[in-house]
């Protein structure tokens, strides 16, 4: 009977401790709560000579910077159909707001107590200032510009039919910090946080030797009037292209291709090593979201498009999830870095109309997290969750390493010009 009891025991034991874990420690989201994205920016009203915080009003004088607003993943980033259903998944935890609609104004309820930073046991009451209509607006202009009352900027002469303030911080990656340096809580072992583009950026080549900055690629420089009859500026576009833009991708990946023998004949084992750089990046390829991924695909076609033999190798980031957040692996390329993907190949004795493909394809997510979504989580984005970013195509019967010689890159590291910020 002793047995009998010290198992009662024990399974008493595990449970308490299995309790414990869902209740206090199991990660309820997959960052932790640093201080400053806890909460919204706090209330903010609308400045003297402003008619409203929407960013249609700016519009009205900053034409040029609103339409491209309009464009950008920015303006989506609440409406964004990806967002929704990863959103509705997660039972709509209020914390998501904070980066996706971070204004106060935009957030329906208000954050009074966090318990033990258990967002789960959040202390919530209505928010009587907010705006429906303004949470569609995702990051708005308010949400970098406007402070107490103020519009803030990156000049320190402005000129404004409203109240302006110069704030150095416009000048630096600091401005891009609070949203894109998601760091681990409780019961998370990573090696940097699951989407932490802003700390690969920090630690990195581009910024210590090079001076960039994440405006550089993601905010292009532009001479122009800021506001209509205003003084030409340097200034920059405010369209933050990503991962969800193919032109984007591609400037930052370059792809060279050597085979051996380069004229393989019938019989030869042919040997093609595709070599992917980041080349144009200042932070890990791909970044953000960990879903994310690419793919290097190579495949032999008959005249009748028929595959003979096909290889996919993939560069990304794992992640256990449950029943705590574990990163199992991570391969994914550091700026300037590179890495080779080598297919071999017999020739048949008849390689007459046999061609070889190789593409390089970027994943928003797979195919099985696509369809889960739409199956459970509504998910109706028109927007391609992969797209290919290279794809070249050789006859093997000719000299492969000639007629895969073009690169993606046409030029590298050429999104900005070092020292501008």
């Amino acid at each position: 009977m002793q047995w009998v009891k010290r198992t009662l025991i024990g399974l008493v034991v595990l449970g308490g401790l299995t309790y414990l874990y869902y209740t206090e420690v199991k990660p309820v989201v997959i960052f932790g709560l640093r201080e400053d994205y806890a909460h919204a920016i706090p209330h903010q009203k609308v400045p003297d000579g402003l008619v409203s915080l929407k960013a249609e009003a700016c519009g009205v004088c900053h034409v040029d910077i609103y339409n491209e607003w309009k464009t950008s993943i920015h303006a989506q980033a609440y409406t964004d159909p990806f967002f929704q259903a990863y959103w509705t998944k997660d039972k709509h935890i209020w914390v998501c707001l904070n980066c996706h609609t971070p204004l106060e104004n935009q957030q329906p309820t208000l954050i009074k107590d966090i318990p033990r930073d258990r967002v789960e046991r959040a202390v919530q009451e209505p928010n009587p200032h907010y705006d429906k209509e303004y949470q569609q607006e995702g990051v708005t202009c308010a949400a970098c510009h406007v402070r107490d009352g103020v519009i803030m900027g990156p000049y320190e002469d402005a000129k404004a039919p409203h109240p302006t303030k110069y704030d150095p911080t416009f000048r630096t990656a600091q401005l891009c910090q609070r949203c894109h340096s998601v760091v681990g809580g409780p019961a998370q072992f990573y090696n940097g946080g699951p989407c932490g583009t802003y700390p690969e950026y920090e630690d990195g080549h581009w910024k210590k030797e090079r001076g960039f900055i994440c405006q550089s690629c993601h905010m292009p420089e532009i001479e122009r009037p800021v506001a209509i009859g205003g003084p030409v500026r340097q200034g920059r576009q405010h369209l933050w292209r990503g991962g969800h833009d193919p032109a984007m991708v591609k400037r930052a990946i370059d792809v060279k291709i050597v085979a051996d023998p380069a004229e393989p004949k019938p019989g030869d084992k042919v040997r093609v090593t595709l070599t992917l750089v980041n080349a144009g990046a200042g932070h890990k390829l791909p970044t953000g979201d960990p879903d994310r991924h690419f793919t290097v695909e190579f495949a032999v076609e008959d005249q009748k498009g028929k595959v003979l033999e096909q290889q996919s190798d993939t560069m990304g980031r794992w992640i256990l999830w449950q029943p705590a957040i574990v990163e199992l692996h991570d391969n994914r390329l550091m700026p300037l870095a590179g890495r080779n993907y080598t297919f071999e190949y017999r020739v048949p004795k008849e390689s007459s109309g046999l061609k070889l493909i190789t593409k390089v394809r970027y994943h928003i997510q797979t195919e099985g997290q696509h369809q889960m979504l739409i199956d459970k989580y509504g998910l109706t984005a028109k927007d391609p969750y992969n797209f290919i970013v290279y794809e070249r195509a050789a006859a093997l019967n000719g000299n492969l390493t000639e007629a895969f010689a073009q690169s993606v890159a046409e030029t590298h590291l050429a999104c900005a010009t070092p020292g501008h910020s």
